[in-house]
């Protein structure tokens, strides 16, 4: 597992490459928790590729509710259907049962993973943006892969998906849910770690360029900021670093690795950069 997804440019540890791999053999839902930025949505993005799988993501949100998440009905054709029906030269209105059928469904990101035909890995993304209700509704999913939509019965799954929840800890998630799932928490990764990222996603990146970025984000780590640099943003400011060239500075560039004022007004005061 760990070669596979290092072949899609992912570089898992020990520990997170057998969580993987447990939750592909014994078919358990995954949650993966860390601070924003480790690489937990990068994982199923990876472990889809690897497996030849589609993927099939939902981004949870604060009042996501089923019609978002699993199903809804595409009411603007319903309504030419019944407008259509009552201008036919012997009008008849269609039956409920006709308006409410596969014709009309939308179907949204659980319900197309549970009917998907092949192999699918559902990503469940920042899960603890949801509310309680819609967490239990993913207990009861978990728990059996079906569901029931009362104008059409229980529709189980065709073929159970890969599933993989990120949470960025903003809450707790509850017991009964955690149960359901394998668990591995994602820290930041080391700084040699991460220049090896860095040299996997960027390939022909200069060594200095990378090993000066991993030296700075290291550093701003260890600051006590609103919001730590992620993998991304080494990266990202890897790849500025490169296309602004030869005697780039990083004090000119901090807002590719910090997204708040404050932060940037911190690092500059006290010269935290300072020789690297």
């Amino acid at each position: 597992m760990h070669d596979a997804l290092a072949a899609e440019r992912y570089l898992a540890d020990r520990g997170l490459a057998t969580a993987v791999y447990l939750a592909v053999a014994l078919e358990a839902p995954l949650l993966l928790e860390g601070e924003a930025g480790v690489g937990k949505t990068e994982v199923a993005k990876a472990l889809a590729a690897a497996t030849g799988a589609r993927l099939i993501r939902l981004q949870c949100h604060e009042g996501i509710d089923l019609s978002q998440a699993l199903y809804d009905w595409d009411y603007g054709r319903q309504l030419l259907a019944l407008r259509a029906a009552e201008g036919a030269a012997a009008p008849a209105a269609p039956a409920r049962g006709e308006l409410f059928s596969r014709e009309f469904l939308l179907r949204r990101p659980l319900l197309e993973a549970l009917e998907h035909p092949g192999p699918a890995v559902l990503l469940i993304d920042e899960v603890d943006r949801a509310d309680d209700e819609f967490e239990a509704f993913l207990l009861e999913l978990l728990s059996d892969f079906q569901v029931t939509i009362p104008e059409l019965g229980t529709i189980a799954a065709v073929r159970r998906p890969l599933v993989v929840m990120t949470s960025n800890r903003t809450r707790e998630l509850h017991d009964a849910l955690k149960r359901r799932c394998l668990y591995h928490w994602i820290e930041y990764p080391s700084r040699e770690r991460e220049a090896e990222i860095v040299h996997a996603r960027l390939p022909g990146v200069p060594e200095a360029i990378a090993a000066r970025v991993c030296d700075a984000v290291e550093r701003l780590r260890g600051e006590e900021l609103y919001k730590l640099p992620g993998v991304g943003e080494t990266i990202a400011w890897a790849r500025a670093l490169l296309a602004l060239g030869d005697g780039a500075e990083l004090d000119d560039t901090l807002g590719v690795s910090l997204k708040v004022r404050e932060d940037i007004e911190r690092v500059r005061g006290r010269e935290v950069l300072a020789g690297v």
